[in-house]
């Protein structure tokens, strides 16, 4: 009984220990910072998607994967996974890229959002995402924001009189 105890309690020390040894990060800053065309397949469209990974600590961050969703107001409008394998520095950058696929279905979901958007005057998006580094170092990341859509020139869908 004595034993157990003496076992329990040096099991909760070094579970405190361990605890206390977690430092407070700050998150990673992601951007995306290209976009291009890929070949695809039957009617779906495939992008390739670079991404830049900021890190603000003073320790690296390893990856060993990626996963990517990207949405324009509010509807998915691709998805991504790549198996990159990498480190991001200490108080570093890296880049990489995602390959990811927009379906048929996603693109005329997203004409009739456009629709919306022009009434608005701006088109909302949405980068999430997650960083694979293994056991409790999986780091998942959101960026959004709105892109302002540009004005019509004077006289543009303007009704004509007479």
């Amino acid at each position: 009984m004595q034993q157990t105890t003496k076992v329990l309690a040096l099991l909760v020390v070094s579970t405190l220990a361990g605890c206390a040894s977690l430092t407070n990060t700050d998150p990673l800053t992601i951007g995306v910072v290209g976009i291009e065309p890929v070949p695809s397949e039957g009617v779906e469209l495939r992008l390739a998607v670079t991404i830049r990974i900021q890190n603000p600590n003073d320790a690296p961050v390893e990856y060993t994967g990626a996963a990517l969703a990207l949405e324009l107001n509010g509807r998915n409008l691709a998805s991504g996974v790549t198996p990159a394998v990498g480190v991001v520095p200490r108080y570093g950058e890296t880049t990489f890229v995602v390959p990811v696929t927009i379906s048929a279905f996603d693109m005329v979901r997203q004409v009739f959002g456009f629709v919306e958007a022009d009434a608005r005057g701006e088109v909302r998006y949405r980068v999430r995402g997650k960083l694979e580094g293994g056991l409790f170092g999986s780091r998942r990341f959101v960026s959004e924001g709105a892109l302002q859509l540009p004005s019509p020139p004077a006289g543009v869908g303007a009704t004509p009189t007479r």
